[in-house]
Parts: structure tokens; C-alpha cells; sequence
């Protein structure tokens, strides 16, 4: 305990003495943080957004609106009581942010960049898959919840405990932490479901991506006959595509299987089935079936949408087509991964050249349709040139969370963006990590993101324990 007590001292020491700016000279181009946080918009209840300064400098100042802080090196680290008095004060407002450094012996202050700190908050949890970024599909996978409004991390999966099995994504039904659903996988495996804290084994076969009805009672999924494949351009690395798919409905309260051969036709490849936020519709894509992996290229999924009674728990009988794949070069169309904003309004989607796995698709993209209007924007302030997926919507409609390889094409990493009243996105930002170094040294790739309202309350001893019940069986 002593020897912490005098290594805080030093650190605090250190700080306290940092130098000040003198004669300072004047740059007209921005900072070069990392992460690029310049002109974000942020929400009132978002962690600090600590940063490095990527230049060889000996001292840094940073002046955010009311808070300056001093710090020896590029590191730039808030007290996180400061921020929230920070962020409390800014609410609705924007905050000037000027950095000045010393690099060789000399004072340099950068551009000013701004803030703009929105009052709608974005849902303070996220859950995400920590996974190697290699070509295997899966090795040591972790599943974390993070708390956004600081810096606490649990794990609600985690290889050690569940003898290295594969786990895929854990999803809320309407953000709601106490109605969830993740998969283990391997012998003895099944759907972890979560309710109120009290933890079940489901035995759906085969099923893979899946959402929640309205009500909680249904849950749509897909099951997938999934193959990888390896491309000879280091540029995609990794394919994977799927032989066999259907969309079913899983009745949760009988225990029974609802299809349709509307949704399950031999000759198409139906997968990404999700509910509308009033449950009247299921939204899925569809591709025609293709040589593979051959013509993969050819594989081009369109959007449609098929109605549902939740009373009944019937399917309709009519598809519709939102957006019809092409596969022109000029216009990538294939769509995945369809996701709703909880107020109905928009329908965000990830666009790719072809196929079904868009993490190693470096033209992948998101797009957002207007549900109202059916505009479509192509959300050229949030997209890069490497791949932007696996998103989820905040519980009040104004945020939205991404996985993007913006920064090395390699590891995936959480993106919050804005999206107004207007339905104008703003420029994203990374989630905020307490020591601006952490980018840096992670060596796992954040899967698929999704935003809760709160604390799921369960964690990794809860799910090894339910691994071991007997399955509750479907049919």
C-alpha cells in the first residue's frame, strides 16, 4: 500500500509540475489526436474523452470550455469528476477545445476544435464480442459490458470460464438489460436467455442472428449452414458465406417453431431477420441461391419485409422489397444486418459489393433509410474507406453504435454518431477508454456493439452455470 501511495505522489507530482505555455507560436492546422476526436458531437453522459497527441512533444495544455488540464508527454487524461462537472455545464451547448504543446523546446498552439455536447443521452451500457481479428473464425472470444458514463468493464462471457467455446452476440430485447439473449456454442451449447436475471438454456437449432419482438414473447432468427473460405487478395482476407439459410419465429412462452415457405425457399438464402419496432413486420435479406463459392460475387442480398401478427403469431403471406440488390460497379446494393430505430422512423443497414460477411469488406458501408419518406442517406460524414457494420440504436433514437476498421482495416473498434431530430448524422466518435494508450496496445477486435438501457444482471459464473442445465426444447 505504501509503495502505491508514493507512486500516486510521483504521478501527481509530475503532473502538478508540468510546464506552462510561453511564447506561444500559432499553427492553423488541427491537433493530431488519436482518437480523432476534433468537431464530434458528444452526449451530456459520455466517459472523458482522453487522447493522445501524436507528435514527439515534452508537455502538453488542453483548455476544454471552464477545464484546463497540464500533463507531462502526449497523454491527456480528465479527472473524471471535472468531466462531468464539465459536460453538466456544457449541456445544449458547444465547448472550445485548444491544445498546446511543447515540442522541441518550442510552445505550439493548434487550431481550436469544438465539442458539441447534445442533452440526448445515449443508453449508458454497451455489450460487445472482444475477438481476434485473424483468420480464425474464433479463438478466446470474450463478451463485455461496459458502463459509457465511465470506465467499468464486466464480463458476460469469458473462454477461461466456458472452456474456449465460440460465443456470438449478446442482444437486448428493446435495450432492456433484464430480457437478453447470447449463444455458447460446442457440446452442450445453446441459447443463453436472460430473464430478469434468471438464466435458460433454449435449444433452437442452428439459429445464428436473431431480434426480439415488441413484446419479448417472439424472437425472429435465421439458421446458417456457414462456410469460410480464404481470398487470395490480403485486402478481404477472410470469406465467409452460407451454403443453407431460413428465417423461423420462435414462440417463447410454447416452445414452438413458427415458419413459412416464404421464408425458407430452397432455391434463395434468406438470413438478418429482425422485427419492427411495432411488430408488425419481420425485416430480412434475401439472395437468389449461387454457385459458391464460385460465384461469389454474384451473391447480392435485397431488403424486404414480411408482415407478423404478434396476437397470432402467424406470418403473412406477401414480401415486400424495400431495396433490390444489383450488382451494378457504379452502386453496391447487397445489403445486411437491417436494424430499426425504436421510434419506427429509420432503417439502418450495412451496403457491401456482395455476400453476407462485411467485417473483412473494406467497401462495406452504412446506409439509413427514412421510413417516412423513403429517402436514403448514404452517410458520407460517418463512413470510411475501410469497413463500417455491426450496428445497434440508443433506446431514444438519437444514437446509434457501429464496429469500424477506420484505423488499420484490422481491428474493429465502437463508434457512437448522432442522429439530430432532423434525422442528420453527425461525425462519430470512438468510445472513450481511461488511458489513451489502450487502442494502442488491444490486440482484439470489438464484434458487434449493442447499446442497453442498463446493468445486465448476470455475469460469466451465471452463464457457465446455465451451460450446464438441461436444454428447454423447441419444435
Amino acid at each position: 500500500m505504501k509503495k502505491l501511495v508514493y507512486l500516486l505522489t510521483i504521478l501527481t507530482l509530475c503532473v502538478a509540475c508540468a510546464p506552462t505555455p510561453k511564447d506561444v507560436q500559432q499553427s492553423d492546422q488541427l491537433p493530431p489526436i488519436y482518437p480523432d476526436y476534433c468537431e464530434v458531437t458528444i452526449p451530456e453522459n459520455i466517459a472523458p474523452l482522453n487522447f493522445l497527441l501524436r507528435a514527439n512533444c515534452e508537455a502538453i495544455e488542453v483548455k476544454a470550455g471552464s477545464l484546463t488540464i497540464h500533463a507531462r508527454g502526449n497523454e491527456a487524461v480528465f479527472d473524471i469528476d471535472d468531466w462531468e462537472a464539465l459536460m453538466e455545464q456544457s449541456a445544449g451547448k458547444e465547448i472550445d477545445v485548444t491544445i498546446t504543446a511543447l515540442i522541441d523546446g518550442r510552445w505550439i498552439q493548434y487550431k481550436t476544435f469544438h465539442w458539441q455536447v447534445v442533452t440526448d443521452q445515449v443508453d449508458p451500457y454497451l455489450t460487445y464480442r472482444l475477438i481476434e481479428p485473424d483468420y480464425e473464425i474464433w479463438n478466446n472470444v470474450q463478451i463485455q459490458q461496459r458502463c459509457v458514463e465511465n470506465f467499468e468493464t464486466n464480463a458476460l462471457g469469458h473462454y477461461e470460464q466456458l472452456d474456449n467455446r465460440c460465443m456470438n452476440c449478446h442482444t437486448f430485447a428493446n435495450q432492456d438489460p433484464n430480457l437478453s439473449m447470447m449463444y455458447v456454442r460446442g457440446e452442450n451449447g445453446g441459447a443463453i436467455l436472460n430473464q430478469n436475471g434468471k438464466l435458460s438454456k433454449l435449444s433452437i437449432p442452428g439459429s445464428v442472428y436473431f431480434g426480439f419482438s415488441p413484446s419479448g414473447r417472439y424472437i425472429t432468427y435465421s439458421t446458417q449452414q456457414i462456410i469460410p473460405a480464404f481470398h487470395s487478395l490480403a485486402s478481404k482476407r477472410l470469406e465467409v458465406f452460407d451454403a443453407k439459410s431460413n428465417v423461423f419465429v420462435a414462440d417463447m412462452e410454447q416452445h414452438r417453431i413458427i415458419s413459412s415457405p416464404l421464408l425458407s425457399d430452397s432455391l434463395k438464402l434468406e438470413t438478418f431477420p429482425t422485427f419492427s419496432p411495432d411488430g408488425k413486420y419481420i425485416y430480412y435479406c434475401v439472395s437468389d441461391s449461387v454457385s459458391l463459392p464460385m460465384e461469389i460475387k454474384q451473391l447480392q442480398y435485397s431488403l424486404v419485409r414480411i408482415p407478423f401478427d404478434e396476437q397470432t403469431g402467424a406470418i403473412g403471406t406477401q414480401v415486400d422489397t424495400l431495396l433490390r440488390a444489383t450488382a451494378s460497379p457504379q452502386s453496391k446494393t447487397s445489403v445486411c444486418h437491417p436494424r430499426i430505430s425504436p421510434d419506427g422512423r429509420y432503417l439502418l443497414y450495412t451496403v457491401a459489393d456482395y455476400g453476407t460477411f462485411p467485417i473483412w469488406h473494406p467497401e462495406a458501408d452504412l446506409q439509413m433509410m427514412d421510413l417516412k419518406t423513403g429517402r436514403i442517406d448514404s452517410l458520407a460524414i460517418v463512413n470510411s474507406e475501410k469497413s463500417d457494420t455491426y450496428h445497434s440504436w440508443s433506446s431514444n433514437s438519437r444514437w446509434f453504435v457501429f464496429a469500424s476498421k477506420r484505423d488499420d482495416g484490422l481491428y474493429g473498434k465502437p463508434y457512437f454518431c448522432y442522429v439530430d431530430k432532423e434525422g442528420k448524422a453527425h461525425k462519430p466518435f470512438c468510445l472513450p477508454q481511461e488511458h489513451p494508450t489502450f487502442y494502442d496496445n488491444n490486440l482484439k477486435s470489438f464484434n458487434a456493439p449493442e447499446l442497453g438501457k442498463g446493468k445486465v444482471p448476470f455475469d460469466v459464473d451465471d452463464v457457465a452455470e446455465a451451460i450446464r442445465q438441461e436444454a428447454l426444447i423447441f419444435k
